[in-house]
């Protein structure tokens, strides 16, 4: 018995193109990121950049806007990736009424408002506040550690840049006196039809590395005076290190090993899991971030936080002192209570101070149902789906400030992802 099946022509040409609003369903998040780009965010600050009536007109900014934004929702963050997308994926076709920008223009684009796109964050907590998902009850504090757009290898400590230094000094100096003998050698065999100050390729590349690892000598010691080092007398400590892809990022401890990093910081309100605040910093320990965070929570969002809770790399006296100050009930780990000892050390073993005994007794009284509780499933939840989900594990961008305003894009993503799925 045969069996019929629905038509299935590949040659069928459309007597009229389709809508982008038929291209994905109408609940796609494609549609949502368009739309509130379009007309709940003020692009001010990129839109008055653009003034000049000369050349081919470029893309409009609104959807270079909304394509970067929709890219980070689904964790194509390379303008290579992106730029695939808009001709292979129909989501970012509904974005871009299929126009197809080329990889360049994507690059460029971010580049140019990167600090306006990296404020966008606090525009989407506000929309995200206005639909009523951010409570401020209880905030989670936590860092993560974000691989750099470098590697570790590039690196190098100020001991052996002061040892390679003089290795590639000596090199070089015998280098050039036999690149001049060799001229000479050349002039008379072939006579004087060169300038006579060229160098071989093989003196070049050892001047090069030498005159990079000077600078970057120089910088290790510039910031040792500035009191950036904690070697002594304002000479950097044999191990500092110095990367030269991207000397703003440091060698980091992670669970995976030592990696070229930033240390990402969220807050997270525990309602709905909306981050309200995000910094980065250069440190590997999270202590000096706590203040920060609270800062930027009350500078987002006109309010602060009533409670918190993170974790040991938060506590000291003066962060618990902040915290009175500003009466936020605090949860902070403060390190361990020893079996058979009634007082309670950090996790280096060192006598808690004041504060922060007090703050271990208030967790051991609430035990299991202290709040303490809700950091685990407020803010670790978070970095996982930016890490596991959106797949974001690695800067594109190089430099502190670059990597500070493309977090936060990464956060403001997240936040849409939220946000969508509330309104939906």
């Amino acid at each position: 018995m045969s069996k019929t099946f629905r038509e299935w022509d590949v040659d069928q040409c459309w007597l009229l193109p389709p809508s982008v609003h038929e291209l994905v369903p109408a609940n796609h998040l494609s549609h949502f990121v368009r739309d509130t780009v379009r007309s709940d965010l003020d692009l001010g600050s990129i839109l008055e950049t653009y003034q000049e009536e000369r050349g081919y007109p470029p893309y409009h900014p609104v959807m270079m806007t909304a394509l970067l934004l929709h890219s980070y929702t689904q964790g194509v963050f390379s303008s290579r990736r992106i730029a695939r997308a808009c001709e292979e994926r129909v989501d970012f076709m509904a974005v871009t009424a299929l126009q197809k920008p080329d990889f360049g223009t994507v690059n460029e684009f971010r580049r140019r408002h990167l600090e306006a796109l990296g404020d966008l964050f606090v525009q989407v907590l506000k929309l995200c506040r206005r639909a009523g998902l951010v409570k401020l009850g209880h905030v989670a504090l936590d860092g993560t550690k974000i691989k750099a757009n470098a590697s570790k290898h590039k690196a190098m400590s100020y001991a052996r840049m002061r040892q390679t230094e003089k290795e590639l000094a000596d090199t070089v100096a015998g280098w050039l006196k036999r690149a001049e003998a060799e001229d000479e050698a050349e002039d008379r065999e072939h006579g004087k039809d060169r300038r006579g100050d060229e160098l071989p390729d093989w003196v070049k590349n050892k001047q090069e590395r030498l005159a990079r690892i000077r600078a970057a000598k120089q910088a290790l010691e510039e910031e040792a005076r500035a009191g950036k080092d904690d070697d002594e007398g304002g000479t950097p400590a044999p191990k500092s290190q110095r990367n030269f892809t991207d000397p703003e990022s440091r060698i980091m401890k992670t669970k995976d090993g030592f990696e070229q990093a930033y240390n990402c910081q969220a807050a997270v309100d525990q309602e709905h899991q909306i981050i309200v605040a995000a910094t980065t910093t250069q440190k590997q320990n999270d202590n000096q971030e706590l203040v920060k965070l609270l800062d930027e929570i009350k500078a987002n969002t006109g309010k602060q936080a009533r409670e918190i809770s993170a974790d040991s790399g938060y506590c000291s006296e003066d962060n618990l002192k902040a915290l009175s100050q500003r009466r936020i009930r605090g949860y902070i780990a403060t390190g361990r209570q020893q079996h058979g000892k009634s007082t309670a050390t950090d996790k280096h073993g060192k006598k808690l101070g004041v504060r922060a005994a007090r703050m271990s007794a208030r967790l051991r009284r609430g035990a299991w149902r202290s709040r303490y509780r809700l950091r685990k499933q407020t803010v670790e939840p978070v970095f996982g789906q930016i890490k596991e989900a959106l797949g974001f594990r690695r800067f594109l961008l190089r430099g502190y400030k670059k990597v500070q305003a493309e977090w936060r894009m990464v956060c403001a993503a997240f936040d849409l992802r939220k946000l969508a799925t509330a309104r939906g």
